[in-house]
């Protein structure tokens, strides 16, 4: 029997654009279809990964959790381990393929969405799956700011008006190969911009984008199902042609990025909070997130920040078989480990 190639869904988008709220979205709507998740986690712990097993994804109705339903590669970027994890990942998947209706892939914000979409050309992959599309999911309020500005003078502009942007370079690259990559752009949280800032992000993104390739407009991730999945693009066929600011490298170095894991025990929230809000301020720090334990509480504190935005929550009880912790990734750039623990020396609860 002939079975035809399963779809695979790439998504991808920088750091705290809202990959995985969008994923939670599209699988809190899958209405029966089989869809099974590839979650590529920057850090030590798939923290990302613990965000979605924390929404019943990967969980059958009782709430118990279905293994290989979720897949982790924690060994940092996808594209630089995509031979030693993803391989084997797939092979599994394609081993089911009669089981399995769709394939979601969320990318780490740091990811070059190329090299990932060029593995669907290996054959043992390609007689299975096909690209349905690239999904890029862009922060709307951030760009808005100007930290992804296109021209040279507004990205010097930026810099000397904010600090922060001192790193802008390297990052603008990876936000225009995801973009380059792109069959569908999701303009995420417009809810959080003005029509002018809206318009001007729609401009800048389309200057990025291959001809032909769709913008779309949503708050929290929240676009029909059938807007997401289905387009066909088998983006294999033609990722070669998309140019990327790595195409010539011989290696995808991001060494610029570092990733940094803290373990705690039971924290008071406000002086957690605080100390990340200092951490923050003072350190190249691009994205904090992980959970924290609060006492006297029984659900945990989820902890996800951007930049200087920091956006936190209590996201589900805590399971009777999983020690009750504080753990956090800080990435950066050039981040010092012994200054981002002292600054959090005291907030023990």
């Amino acid at each position: 029997m002939n079975l035809a190639k399963i779809p695979v869904t790439i998504v991808t988008g920088f750091l705290g654009s809202g990959k995985t709220t969008l994923l939670r979205h599209i699988l809190d709507n899958a209405n029966g279809r089989r869809i099974a998740v590839v979650v590529n986690e920057f850090g030590e712990l798939g923290i990302d990964g613990e965000i979605l097993k924390g929404c019943g994804i990967g969980c059958d109705d009782s709430g118990n959790e279905v293994q290989g339903a979720l897949y982790e590669l924690a060994n940092g970027c996808m594209c630089c381990t995509v031979q030693e994890e993803f391989f084997p990942v797939m092979k599994e998947l394609a081993a089911r393929r009669e089981q399995i209706d769709a394939v979601l892939i969320e990318t780490s914000g740091l990811a070059l969405p190329k090299p990932l979409v060029q593995a669907f050309q290996w054959p043992e992959i390609a007689n299975v799956f096909t690209v349905d599309a690239v999904v890029t999911v862009v922060d709307t309020p951030a760009t808005a700011r100007g930290q992804f500005a296109a021209h040279p003078q507004a990205v010097e502009e930026q810099r000397r008006a904010d600090p922060n942007l001192d790193h802008e370079s390297p990052l603008h690259e990876l936000f225009e190969d995801q973009l380059s990559a792109a069959d569908l752009v999701v303009l995420n949280k417009v809810d959080c911009v003005d029509a002018a800032a809206l318009e001007k992000v729609r401009a800048l993104v389309r200057e990025e984008l291959p001809a032909g390739v769709k913008i779309v407009h949503a708050s929290h991730g929240q676009l029909p199902f059938d807007v997401l999945l289905g387009l066909s693009k088998a983006a294999e066929t033609t990722i070669d042609a998309r140019l990327s600011h790595h195409d010539h490298e011989e290696d995808h170095d991001h060494d610029a990025f570092d990733s940094l894991v803290i373990e705690l025990p039971a924290v008071s929230r406000e002086r957690l909070l605080a100390a990340i809000e200092d951490l923050v301020s003072a350190h190249d720090i691009l994205r904090v997130k992980g959970f924290a334990h609060i006492p006297g509480k029984p659900m945990r504190w989820l902890v996800q920040g951007v930049g200087r935005r920091i956006d936190t929550q209590f996201d589900r009880a805590w399971r009777q078989d999983e020690p009750r912790a504080t753990r956090l990734v800080f990435i950066g750039q050039s981040l010092d480990a012994v200054a981002l623990r002292e600054g959090l020396k005291h907030v023990a609860a």
